[in-house]
């Protein structure tokens, strides 16, 4: 429920008050912190087990000799991203960083020197941080009518005059203002809602895909993603949209103004951003 607790008027203007409104509950920033933290530990102990065997392929393929979709790797000190026929000099950076011939440079993994076991275990301890509180959350959301009320898209936010118009505004650095910035707008809801409930749904099912554990019990979870290898490769997908989800995030909480955005993170209350003066 959003609440205002600090009243200025409805004209806001720059050098004016601005109204401070209750906009995060409590249950939502536990659940943000909590997931920022696991996410970050996730995909760095991620990328160490993706350099066990930095090659991504479809269906039952995945022996070396294989032809895979994706590849980080090296030659002769030179890094390169290949996807299908495309290749990409990445040098510095991917597949050959920091003096190592590695996908991913020492600088993003857990643990930052080769250690595969180690990487697993971080990873799959860290995974119930991600897969418990989710559950929580999704069921919280659901009773207290957050989902409903909050996250869920409006007919007339989803219709194209509208996403082209938030899409533009975005583009051009114009954030929302004054009531408006109350509620997410609809680029913020449908971001949301696909890390809710696509990527990491997804992402927890394909890694209890390649589980040999999980896949004596419940075979049928293996050929729902076409094959170990498959669930592999969507696993990573997955985890960079994840990740490219993070960059953008981050981005428009630096743009929109870090210091109010934290804070109400933090706090729960956030001030309403007056329109500037013309």
């Amino acid at each position: 429920m959003t609440e205002a607790v600090l009243t200025s008027g409805s004209a806001m203007t720059a050098g004016e008050p601005r109204e401070a409104v209750y906009r995060h509950r409590l249950a939502t920033r536990i659940w943000h912190w909590v997931n920022a933290l696991t996410i970050f530990v996730m995909l760095m102990s991620g990328m160490m087990i993706f350099n066990a065997h930095p090659q991504l392929y479809w269906g039952q393929y995945g022996a070396d000799d294989d032809h895979s979709w994706l590849e980080i790797g090296s030659n002769d000190e030179h890094g390169f991203l290949r996807i299908g026929s495309l290749t990409v000099p990445t040098t510095g950076v991917l597949g050959y960083a920091q003096g190592q011939d590695v996908a991913f440079p020492p600088l993003v993994t857990i643990p930052t020197s080769y250690d595969l076991a180690a990487g697993r275990s971080w990873h799959f301890f860290f995974a119930w941080f991600l897969v418990i509180p989710t559950l929580v959350y999704w069921v919280w959301s659901v009773l207290t009518r957050h989902l409903q009320r909050d996250l869920a898209p409006k007919a007339e936010e989803l219709r194209p005059r509208h996403l082209l118009r938030d899409i533009a505004n975005h583009a051009r650095l114009r954030f929302p203002t004054g009531e408006a910035a109350r509620r997410y707008n609809v680029l913020q809801k449908l971001a949301y809602l696909s890390v809710l409930f696509v990527l990491l749904p997804l992402m927890v099912l394909t890694g209890l895909a390649m589980s040999p554990g999980v896949n004596a019990g419940w075979p049928w979870l293996l050929d729902v993603f076409g094959g170990r290898q498959s669930a592999r490769s969507i696993h990573f997908i997955c985890a960079s949209g994840l990740a490219g989800f993070i960059v953008i995030h981050l981005t428009m909480v630096l743009l929109a103004g870090p210091w109010n955005e934290v804070r109400s993170m933090v706090t729960g209350f956030y001030r309403l951003p007056g329109k500037a003066s013309r």
